[in-house]
């Protein structure tokens, strides 16, 4: 083995965390930083931040969660992809794998792991998506692979019909958030947040702001922590 080659294999792999919850990211940096080929290179809790931090710090690596603080971690990732698309991503949330890693992926992620996953788990997601290589759980893999050789839909969700911005105000709504905050936090307009929830509506075939309000609530309930 050349001494160049040698170097390469030992080069550090530089992670980026970005999570609202600074206990969290805590936690996480920890793991990172008990590997002798790793570190956190830095840390956000919102899309902008984690933006500045991609340009200053040049991570190789990015955890990403999909709630943030403000902003949409869905909407981080598509950002990550236009913006530096060399940063692999890696999505540790607390969402449902099931129906979200998916989206994630199709966003620009190249793994989706649950919290409830264990250190080496983690570690080892963090090694194979900075290879390039695709991080998820046995099922939702096969999952994944049945869907795309076309196999049968039986057991999906209604909600798949609906854009990344349609479910994310589906979930505020099921959050109890108003048309004017919903729109606050997504930075659009009123109007725009209201042509959304009529698209919802239509989608999901509910007739009313009562039952519309219903569903969200049970879903968020059901799908989300």
């Amino acid at each position: 083995m050349s001494a160049r080659s040698s170097h390469a294999e030992r080069r550090t792999l530089r992670v980026l965390l970005v999570d609202d919850h600074p206990i969290v990211r805590q936690g996480i940096a920890t793991v990172i930083s008990d590997q002798a080929d790793m570190e956190v290179c830095g840390e956000a809790e919102e899309l902008y931040a984690a933006l500045r931090a991609i340009e200053d710090a040049r991570p190789d690596v990015a955890i990403v969660d999909l709630t943030l603080k403000d902003s949409s971690g869905l909407d981080l990732i598509k950002e990550i992809r236009a913006r530096a698309p060399q940063v692999k991503v890696l999505v540790l949330s607390m969402r449902d794998e099931g129906f979200y890693a998916e989206r994630a992926l199709r966003a620009g992620a190249m793994g989706y792991l649950t919290k409830q996953e264990g250190a080496a788990r983690i570690v080892e997601a963090v090694r194979r998506v900075a290879r390039g290589e695709v991080h998820l759980s046995d099922k939702m893999s096969g999952q994944v692979i049945r869907k795309y050789v076309g196999a049968s839909g039986a057991g999906e969700s209604p909600l798949d019909q609906l854009t990344d911005r349609e479910l994310e105000i589906f979930e505020l709504i099921g959050r109890g958030l108003p048309t004017r905050e919903i729109g606050k936090r997504l930075h659009i307009s009123t109007k725009t947040v209201e042509s959304h929830r009529e698209h919802i509506k239509d989608k999901l075939e509910i007739d009313t702001a009562t039952d519309l309000l219903k569903h969200a609530i049970q879903w968020v309930q059901m799908y989300r922590s």
